[in-house]
């Protein structure tokens, strides 16, 4: 039996809530897991990760196999990773109006 520690994704349409849970690698992403060790919350500022460091040890000596996303947050619930913050990425609209202010308070700077 493949046992893997994995994200189960839950909360509403576009505002997901993860579970960090242990389980048959047989059995759906949502579906029935062996034990909880932990939550992962994106939405929030900043992001919730909540890991029980101890359960997860146990299970990784067990055996179990922890998913890329989940290795990484283990790391960052460790302290051993910085949280990696996303750019955010304005608009093409937005840059162009940004731009025309900046030429503008330009051209006024050199009236002066």
């Amino acid at each position: 039996m493949a046992v893997k520690i994995r994200l189960a994704r839950h909360g509403a349409k576009k505002r997901p809530y993860y579970r960090v849970v242990v389980a048959d690698g047989r059995m759906p992403r949502d579906g029935r897991y062996i034990e909880l060790v932990g939550r992962y919350n994106p939405l929030t500022d900043p992001k919730v990760i909540d890991i029980n460091l101890e359960k997860v040890d146990e299970w990784i000596a067990k055996g179990a196999q922890p998913t890329s996303a989940v290795s990484h947050l283990i790391e960052i619930a460790r302290g051993e990773k910085p949280e990696v913050e996303k750019k955010v990425k304005i608009s093409k609209k937005a840059a162009a109006k940004a731009a025309a202010a900046a030429e503008a308070a330009e051209a006024e700077a050199d009236a002066e």
